[in-house]
């Protein structure tokens, strides 16, 4: 059995984001919604008991339990031989840490919380998607692409020419966001962030996890 289990749904831009750094290092995973076998669903004390904030994913790893998906990503890249995912001298390292963090909360937030959960949560909880809101949060989501746009110039990827941390973080985002038909205005103006998304999608790591999503849990 695997040593590395990753607790959270895999349809979790999050999640995904851990997966994604796994398949890229070669570590065998095993990812679900139970540990020790109890349910760790939203709102549970079995997941509150792994991360007091309640919030996903967990990594558990012979024991140790890591919570906060960037601090999950640094870790499994220092403990995990394979391709590493920080790399570089200070300033690139630096540069690497600048983009998680922006990722992880500027883009997260503009992206997934204010726009994609609006398209998502009827799914959930029954209803209509709230064109008001959707509309409202379009602005936010033109402003990251167009930043996302500049920053990756003609690399491959957002810091130089290697996949790291920062673009596990934003693959699985940019990935929901280019599936959805309402989105496809705001995509139409930022052809490189299209051209990164088709080759993070191309890659093993991404074949096998930036797929269309199974929301149930």
């Amino acid at each position: 059995m695997a040593s590395v289990q990753i607790i959270g749904p895999s349809f979790s831009n999050f999640v995904r984001s851990v997966m994604l750094a796994c398949y890229e290092k070669g570590i065998e995973f095993r990812q679900s919604m139970e540990y020790q076998g109890e349910q760790c669903a939203p709102g549970t004390l079995a997941l509150e008991k792994l991360n007091p904030f309640g919030k996903m994913p967990v990594l558990v790893h012979d024991g140790l339990v890591i919570f906060e998906t960037v601090a999950i990503l640094r870790y499994l890249d220092r403990e995990f031989e394979g391709p590493e995912l920080q790399s570089g001298n200070s300033a690139q390292l630096a540069l690497i840490d600048q983009w998680s963090s922006a990722c992880a909360s500027q883009v997260d937030r503009a992206v997934v919380r204010e726009y994609l959960l609006e398209i998502i949560k009827p799914l959930f909880q029954g209803g209509e998607v709230n064109r008001q809101r959707l509309s409202d949060a379009e602005p936010g989501v033109a402003k990251v692409l167009a930043i996302m746009e500049r920053q990756l110039g003609e690399e491959g990827f957002l810091i130089g020419d290697q996949f790291s941390i920062a673009d596990a973080l934003a693959a699985p985002m940019l990935d929901y966001l280019l599936r959805q038909a309402d989105a496809q205005a705001l995509v139409a103006d930022v052809p490189r962030v299209q051209a990164y998304v088709e080759r993070l999608r191309a890659r093993e790591s991404g074949r096998r996890v930036l797929v269309a999503p199974d929301f149930s849990l």
